[in-house]
């Protein structure tokens, strides 16, 4: 597997007739980084991935590894020719192989010795827990092992990065937590670089180093899971990450790395976080619509000392913890 330091997308475009799908996507990742591509359907995310792939040509921009460009619209490596490995939404397992088979369908490809294809097989197979599904075909696996055996697939060729087109979409709710655990570990144990395709926050969030929120082709927001949960930098992210509580405020001035603004008939006192301070402060010199938002679990019903509202209560929710 060559090693490499970084991916630098630079000002990605893709058109899909006079549709612009993807905007001007820039993002560099580091070698061994989860990155999550998470937004909803027709963003542009898997358009991204299959770039990225080399399962179609970018109209704009280039992909570099490192000092290796693979894409730009002149130069262009093929996709077997990059060293990448991928799992689809629907696994894309041949049903006519084995479980074994089709782990080691790749490797076959590249005329890798027989001897060898059985230990690389069997230890992806136990990594992914299928070690004793060895014999079986696709159709006598449940959706979970078929997941299972599509990942082993895609890491037993040692690939340089991995790409997951929303892999776990086709599973029930416990399959699903089941198997964000089971991705979390080989990643932490292979070091694999990953970029990750949903539509599913939870998943996002549990999985990532880092994640890109997209809409309608275009960057919103790249941060951490904590950053992204905690900041949204504009009204769509915060949607999109399920703020509910969100209204407009209008800002009286600002103090000592805070700001007293008024919502509604209350005067209400904020302290800036200083990772999204500049970002705050820049919109109220611009005038633009500001907005608070805040999360069911930080309220408490009850009076305060200070930043207390009278608020209806129109819904209730229960969602176990």
């Amino acid at each position: 597997m060559k090693d490499f330091k970084e991916i630098k997308i630079q000002n990605l475009v893709k058109y899909y007739g006079n549709r612009k799908v993807v905007d001007s996507f820039s993002l560099t990742i580091e070698n061994g980084e989860f990155i999550t591509l998470l937004g909803p359907s027709g963003c542009g995310k898997t358009t991204i991935l299959n770039s990225i792939a080399g399962l179609i040509p970018i109209d704009g921009g280039s992909i570099y590894i490192d000092d290796e460009c693979i894409d730009d619209g002149k130069r262009f490596v093929p996709p077997e020719k990059r060293n990448f490995g991928m799992v689809f939404q629907n696994y894309a397992l041949f049903p006519h192989l084995t479980v074994f088979e089709n782990v080691a369908f790749g490797l076959r490809i590249r005329k890798i010795p027989a001897s060898e294809i059985k230990e690389r097989v069997i230890k992806a197979l136990r990594l992914v827990h299928l070690e004793e599904h060895v014999d079986k075909y696709p159709r006598q696996l449940s959706g979970g092992e078929q997941q299972r055996t599509a990942l082993a697939r895609c890491i037993v060729t040692e690939p340089r990065l991995m790409l997951l087109d929303e892999p776990l979409s086709n599973l029930d709710a416990l399959l699903r937590i089941e198997m964000r655990y089971e991705l979390k570990a080989i990643h932490e144990k292979l070091g694999i670089t990953t970029i990750y395709v949903t539509h599913d926050q939870q998943e996002a969030l549990a999985l990532s180093d880092r994640i890109v929120v997209l809409n309608k082709g275009r960057i919103q927001q790249i941060g951490t899971p904590e950053e992204i949960y905690s900041y949204p930098r504009n009204l769509f992210v915060a949607h999109f990450l399920g703020f509910r509580n969100i209204w407009n405020v209008d800002v009286i001035h600002v103090k000592n790395g805070g700001i007293e603004f008024k919502l509604g008939d209350f005067v209400l006192n904020a302290v800036l976080n200083e990772k999204y301070k500049e970002h705050v402060l820049n919109s109220i010199r611009d005038k633009k619509k500001l907005y608070i938002s805040i999360r069911p679990e930080d309220i408490k019903i009850g009076e305060g000392p200070s930043n207390s509202l009278e608020m209806r209560i129109e819904v209730i929710e229960y969602l176990g913890r």
